[in-house]
């Protein structure tokens, strides 16, 4: 796979993932987006690059998930 086809298929998956988290998708439904999305990075060399995004948005879901405690409020 050359290096855009694979930049670009990254892509598509890290913004499928968060679509689908803004349309209220289990988080569980949407974690594979992001773990394909760091495999193909893996594979192309692009790791990286693309983990520290991935980490985030993964961190992001465990959150989410039901159970979890709150986010922590901003300061005022």
């Amino acid at each position: 796979m050359k290096d855009i086809d694979a930049r670009e298929q990254i892509h598509k998956l890290l913004v499928t993932g968060d679509n689908r988290l803004k349309q209220g998708v289990a988080p569980e439904k949407v974690r594979p987006s992001y773990e394909q999305a760091l495999e193909l990075a893996r594979a192309a060399g692009l790791e990286e690059t693309v983990r520290p995004l991935v980490e985030r948005r993964l961190a992001d879901l465990l959150r989410l998930a039901p159970g979890s405690p709150p986010p922590d409020q901003p300061a005022a």
